[in-house]
């Protein structure tokens, strides 16, 4: 078996038959705990057509082709799972049972396997069988229409909310509870019905106890956390750039007026009437001084200031870079795995896995001489969606 190094799911094996979004994510995931990662590819690739050498939510796997169209491809994807104990899938409904590879026929191979199905809108009810995207997900659970200001449109908050929190990272909690569960005594294997749109409504659940109490108004821009409030939000500084203000506790916005020079001028925060004036007197103050200066200004303070940084500065952030919170692996700065653990930690330990190259290898691991068989290693190229 190929290095897993000791992260906690070391000697745990997931096959993932290929796919892109949160599915990879979720296997990433498990592959950066230690677990044999193995990725069912296709012969010219999953659909996105980025260059397998960047695509770091393959890091820490092995990859195996496999022509689910040809009449062997289904036999190789059951024997792997014969040998796991997860499968990750992201296809839409029924289409892994018409391959041959559904829950049935990867169940009755092997009872305690544990099958994850990553979807958007879910195996069942009326929009199953229809294409979606992360915006469609968290449009219709609420989720989007909160983000943004009170007169523009939701904002977009990239496919991060839907795909990874409200799909992978639940995918990986079912999973990870079904292989406790079947690993138990008297335990069997089980499907994982992991929906994005079942995640996201998830995530609003303190909100939606805020809304039942009224201590949430069903619209943007207007509460606590969604930039309603003059000391929860976003500012621009003299430079185009901005600082992120989260001064919520009253002796952290007392810090916060005082290190910002506006504590004498400032209405009182407990006058709602005032807010738009408040927010004023805050903005006019961040355009004084550069984001830099203001940085400065907050550092290590109780204020809860914080600049906004780029995706390409994030990394130099004193406070990430002193716990390693970015790493480079083969000349790619990538987030390290998370989270941490105090005795058996995750680790990048292999670039993103090249479509077909460890197929002798896993063959050989895994004992299944049958998928040096397969197809030929190709060079990725863009496939049909």
């Amino acid at each position: 078996m190929a290095d897993s190094g000791n992260g906690p799911l070391s000697g745990v094996r997931v096959v993932e038959l290929a796919g892109i979004g949160p599915g990879p994510f979720a296997a990433m995931l498990l592959a950066d705990l230690g677990a044999d990662v193995v990725r069912v590819d296709r012969p010219g690739g999953a659909g996105l057509g980025i260059d397998p050498a960047y695509d770091v939510t393959n890091r820490n796997k092995r990859s195996v082709l496999v022509d689910l169209k040809d009449p062997q491809g289904a036999a190789r994807v059951l024997d792997l799972a014969e040998r796991a104990d997860v499968l990750i899938e992201g296809y839409r409904p029924g289409v892994a049972e018409r391959l041959g590879v559904g829950p049935q026929e990867c169940l009755a191979r092997n009872p305690r396997l544990v099958y994850g199905r990553m979807t958007g809108w879910g195996q069942q009810g009326p929009l199953a069988d229809t294409a979606g995207h992360d915006i469609g997900y968290i449009a219709i659970t609420g989720a989007l229409g909160m983000i943004g200001l009170p007169d523009d449109p939701p904002a977009v908050p990239a496919n991060l909310v839907g795909d990874y929190a409200g799909g992978s990272l639940y995918l990986v909690i079912g999973v990870l509870a079904a292989l406790q569960y079947a690993r138990t005594e008297g335990g069997r294997g089980q499907v994982v019905d992991a929906a994005i749109v079942d995640g996201t409504a998830h995530l609003t659940a303190m909100i939606h106890g805020m809304l039942a109490a009224g201590g949430w108004q069903d619209r943007r821009g207007a509460n606590l956390l969604d930039g309603g409030a003059p000391f929860y939000g976003t500012y621009e500084t003299a430079d185009g750039g901005h600082m992120a203000v989260g001064a919520l506790e009253k002796r952290f916005y007392a810090e916060f007026v005082r290190l910002l020079g506006i504590a004498d001028d400032a209405p009182s925060r407990d006058d709602l009437a005032a807010w738009g004036e408040l927010r004023t007197t805050i903005a006019a103050r961040f355009k004084t001084r550069t984001r830099e200066e203001w940085t400065a200004v907050f550092q290590e303070s109780d204020a809860c200031v914080a600049p906004v940084l780029s995706l390409r500065e994030a990394p130099e952030h004193p406070h990430l870079a002193a716990r390693g919170t970015f790493v480079e692996h083969g000349g790619l700065t990538q987030p390290a795995p998370a989270p941490r653990f105090s005795h058996t930690p995750g680790a990048v330990r292999t670039p993103p896995a090249r479509p077909g190259a460890d197929t002798e290898e896993i063959a050989r691991d895994w004992q299944i001489p049958s998928l040096a068989a397969g197809p030929a290693r190709t060079e990725p190229q863009e496939a049909d969606s």
